[in-house]
């Protein structure tokens, strides 16, 4: 197994079915276009776990700075192929972004997750000891 980032359209698209099952709203095209955005501005990155050479698991990520977290690493998607869900990879991935996210010189990492995502919420309190520490609003325009 290898972490391997993504950079180029070619890898994206190939990432594509696997972060279509947690984005199932966005169409191809519109996910290009926002990784490319997010890229040039935001600082995402985005990197793939792959097993035998197939994408199993993606992440998505962005460097931030804030007065609330300081220096940190917010994890805007992470996915595990829904054929290869329970078989450690998401853990395996998240603790890559631990470990970019240290050796990078930040000092937390940080997520959301949806409501309805209960067995995320377990994954991330109870396996990955992540501690809930907010509630995310949203109102949209």
């Amino acid at each position: 197994m290898i972490v391997k980032e993504l950079t180029t359209k070619e890898e994206w698209l190939q990432a594509f079915p696997v972060m279509r099952q947690l984005r199932s709203h966005l169409e191809e095209a519109e996910y290009v276009m926002l990784v490319e955005e997010a890229q040039e501005v935001d600082r995402y990155r985005m990197f793939a776990l792959l097993d035998s050479e197939e994408i199993v698991a993606v992440t998505g990520i962005k460097p931030m700075t804030t007065l609330y977290y300081g220096r940190f690493v917010w994890v805007c998607d992470l996915v595990t192929d829904q054929n290869h869900r329970s078989k450690g990879y998401g853990e395996k991935l998240l603790d890559y972004v631990h470990d970019w996210a240290q050796e990078n010189g930040f000092g937390s990492v940080a997520l959301s997750s949806g409501l309805q995502r209960t067995d995320a919420h377990r994954f991330y309190m109870d396996k990955m000891e992540y501690d809930q520490v907010s509630f995310v609003f949203r109102k949209k325009l």
